[in-house]
């Protein structure tokens, strides 16, 4: 889709979302989640970020380029044990803005999803 000079790429569209969106450089991920709600939040959080790293690299960028991330977690009693993964996983010297918040999930079994904006390489 066209607007003015800007050009704005969604990737993976359907009625309710596009999986990417690109504009002007800049790389917008839908929420991402777990490949598996049955474990535990470190599990469900590593497979979350892998699905992460999978849409980056499709969008032409890397977890070095992240800017911002929004994490949503079902109870601040896994906050230790998330980040844990999510400081394993971020390159040193690449750490982005970050906002972490408790929320209620689309599903019971999901513990932990995220929201990432990054810059096209």
């Amino acid at each position: 889709m066209s607007w003015g000079s800007t050009l704005i790429e969604r990737i993976e569209t359907k009625q309710r979302m596009s999986r990417i969106v690109k504009h002007n450089g800049t790389i917008y991920l839908c929420g991402q989640v777990c490949a598996d709600a049955e474990q535990g939040i470190e599990e469900q959080t590593a497979s979350m970020l892998a699905k992460v790293d999978m849409l980056l690299e499709q969008a032409g960028s890397d977890r070095k380029h992240i800017l911002s991330a929004t994490i949503f977690i079902k109870d601040m009693q896994d906050f230790a044990a998330m980040n844990a993964v999510w400081d394993s996983w971020v390159p040193e010297g690449f750490a982005p803005a970050r906002a972490c918040v408790e929320a209620s999930m689309a599903r019971d079994s999901l513990l932990v999803e995220i929201s990432v904006i990054a810059a096209e390489i």
